[in-house]
């Protein structure tokens, strides 16, 4: 599609977004991919770090309240990213990861962000549950740690245009909830192995 190929020229000419393969290589195994979240402009670096062949599988997981907001971001979001617009907001018992889970039984992969919204920190904060339940639902999708750095610098809250500062995401080792693991004992050591990636290592390559 030109215009998806007008977006990745775009975003890499005005902030880069190129992915460092640090723990774990580029492969066509099912993964979920879950960052840090500090800007809106986290989606689209997140999926153009990922080599073509990845991004044809890979689906990005985003709050219907933003992207579909607008016919616009709609328009990105669904025809040019492929995400999955999810409500974070539960109603009755409807179950706000039902949509997520129908991509992993499809046999795609997603981008997730377990924040659940922006931070405004460097570093995330608590991440919410519903990663430790697709990693209990789908033991065999591999869980991948992101950090996007320079993010929310590039494109802070109230921007209307980004920066001009060059942005990364950086993959680490896959993961997965140990034996008896409790689910805040893993959310925690999963938020712990996003941090970890913040501060770049020698054997980036």
């Amino acid at each position: 599609m030109f215009l998806r190929q007008v977006l990745l020229a775009l975003t890499r000419f005005l902030i880069g977004g190129h992915g460092r393969w640090i723990g774990v290589q580029p492969t066509l195994d099912q993964r979920i991919y879950f960052a840090n979240h500090g800007s809106h402009l986290d989606t689209i670096v997140m999926w153009a770090a990922l080599p073509a062949p990845l991004r044809t599988m890979t689906s990005p997981v985003a709050a219907a309240d933003y992207w579909g907001k607008t016919r616009l971001r709609r328009y990105i979001a669904l025809e040019i990213l492929g995400c999955v617009l999810i409500d974070r907001k539960r109603s009755g018992e409807s179950d706000p990861l039902a949509p997520v889970r129908a991509s992993l039984i499809e046999g795609r992969s997603l981008i997730l962000f377990p924040e659940g919204t922006r931070g405004n920190e460097p570093l995330p904060g608590p991440f919410k549950s519903g990663l430790f339940h697709l990693a209990e639902a789908f033991p065999r999708v591999e869980l991948v740690p992101v950090f996007l750095d320079n993010l929310s610098r590039a494109f802070p809250k109230g921007a209307i245009l980004p920066a001009p500062i060059s942005c990364t995401a950086r993959f680490g080792a896959p993961l997965r909830p140990g034996p008896g693991e409790t689910k805040s004992d893993f959310l925690e050591r999963a938020r712990r192995a996003v941090c970890v990636l913040s501060e770049p290592a020698g054997s980036e390559r």
